[in-house]
């Protein structure tokens, strides 16, 4: 199962929490250290979650369900990245979440590469037609 990139953050956050606590790491040279609220991290853990959750469900399905699932993360993600204070999506954490997407559709049975295909995009570009992030 892909690690969602909520899940990566807290993890770095913690590293570093205990670097600094023990000495090994000044509070300047920690780069997750207070760049995400745990409602950011809590928000964009909660779209994934469902994302991930509507793919297993997915089943032999349409291009068009399959989109639609991209569709409603990518629009949670983005009232995300709008409402939520502490966080924000900017060009790593959308590498991250965009090669998660594709990792769950992957896993979940969908030659992501032939969708994109089909639709004209390149694979890394599903979710270009929705995404404000």
């Amino acid at each position: 199962m892909a690690e969602r990139p909520s899940q990566y953050w807290r993890s770095e956050i913690a590293k570093e929490a205990r670097a600094v606590a023990d000495g090994t790491m000044s509070p300047g040279c920690a780069s997750f250290l207070g760049v995400y609220s745990e409602s950011f991290l809590e928000a964009v853990d909660a779209a994934l979650a469902s994302f991930e959750v509507e793919v297993r469900e997915l089943g032999a399905a349409s291009d068009t369900q399959i989109l639609a699932v991209v569709e409603r993360v990518v629009l949670a993600l983005n009232r995300v990245n709008q409402e939520a204070r502490g966080g924000s999506i900017d060009t790593d954490e959308r590498e991250q979440i965009c090669l998660f997407i594709d990792e769950v559709l992957t896993e979940g049975g969908v030659d992501v590469g032939e969708l994109a295909a089909r639709h004209g995009v390149s694979r890394y570009a599903i979710t270009d037609r929705w995404r404000q992030w």
